[in-house]
Formats: structure tokens, sequence, C-alpha cells
């Protein structure tokens, strides 16, 4: 067993330094656990038992340096995002999921993203850009990463978008704008609102788990 399959990070020739962690149960579906900015790979992954347990976990970080933070992509200012970097880091994203797949042997068919904050806005890129990449998602206080010149048909896909209802760095209108967007694509979208702003509590990870309980990937 290699160092990132029993959940010491590493650098990895997947092109993400990385933790992995087998499915113990037959039935469950990979997370991709994608942190918030100044996070790392093992930052969400007591969040991934928790809203899972018996799932494989696929937690990368991020690989752009913000200040000494890690990030998944650029931004120019807050919420201000370098938009080509995000198409690029989106795309090297998908690219790891899919070789991740083949090398950890996890069905790609059945990969669910759980991003908060930065990480929540790749996964909510991902949707738009490299769809099949994901079955679904859990977007914690995610912005609009970006409008695609051609919608994308994500029919089929189902996603949770749970938000803060006083986030000081995500106003109201910009979490209805998301689920709105995820829905004129097609995608089957719940929204829930939690009380407090831009961080993730514990009745917010609850709930998701309740969602992600009553889907079948």
């Amino acid at each position: 067993m290699s160092a990132s399959e029993s959940g010491a990070s590493g650098a990895s020739d997947l092109g993400f330094i990385h933790v992995f962690e087998r499915a113990t149960a037959d039935d469950a579906p990979t997370l991709l656990l994608l942190h918030g900015t100044g996070g790392d790979e093992r930052d969400l992954l007591g969040l991934g038992r928790l809203l899972a347990p018996g799932a494989a976990l696929l937690s990368p970080r991020g690989q752009v340096s913000e200040q000494g933070m890690a990030r998944f992509f650029r931004r120019l200012a807050e919420g201000v995002f370098d938009l080509d970097d995000l198409r690029q880091r989106t795309h090297q994203l998908a690219d790891f999921v899919a070789q991740a797949a083949t090398a950890y042997g996890f069905d790609p068919a059945r990969v669910v993203a759980v991003g908060f904050s930065n990480g929540a806005n790749i996964a909510a890129s991902l949707l738009l850009l490299r769809p099949a990449t994901l079955a679904g998602a859990i977007l914690f206080h995610a912005m609009v990463p970006l409008e695609p010149a051609t919608p994308p048909d994500l029919r089929g896909k189902r996603i949770l978008v749970s938000a803060g209802q006083t986030d000081p760095l995500i106003s109201a209108a910009e979490t209805e704008r998301l689920a709105a967007l995820l829905r004129d694509c097609g995608a089957s979208v719940e929204q829930r609102w939690q009380p407090g702003g831009h961080t993730l509590t514990q009745a917010e990870a609850l709930a998701a788990r309740e969602w992600l309980a009553g889907q079948t990937w």
C-alpha cells in the first residue's frame, strides 16, 4: 500500500499532492474532497468520513499558493477570479480525478465532490466545464465561478448548495444565482440555508449527511 493510499500525504505522479482512502462499503461512492483557501489534503477527511462512512475519499491539495495559503485557482481580488487560470486548473483537476480512478480502481462514474469555499467554487467549475467528472456535488459556501459559453448538460446530476444566512463573503443573491445556473443546465439542485457566516458548522455538515444518505449514486 502506498503512502497516499494509507492516508499519508506526499508527492504524487498523478500531479497533485493528495490522500486517498479506499472504500470499506461496496455501495459507497468516492468523495472528492476540496478544501478552502489555506487548507490542505487533510482538512476535509473527517468531514468525508462523517458524510459517508465507508466511502472512498480522494483529497487533493490545491496547487496555487496565495501568500503561502493553498488554493485551487488564482484570484485577482476577493470574489474576483482569474478565469483563464480557473479554466486551466479545472481541466487539470478533472484529469487528476480520471487518472486517480485508474490508479486506485474506483468507479469514475460515481464521484461526488464535497467542497468548501474555494474548493466548492472549483467543484462548481468542474460541473460547468467537465461535467462527466462528477455524479453530483455538495457545495458549501460557493459562488458562481464562471458562466460557460455553452451550457453543459447536467441532467442526472444531484447537487446540494449549502450557504450561510449571514455569510459576509457570499451574498444570498449570489447563492441563488449559482443554484439557478445549475438548475438551468438540468441539474437537480437542493438549497439549504444555515445560520451563521462563512464557516462550515457541525449542523451544516449533519444536514449534508442527511441529504447524501438520501441519494443513490
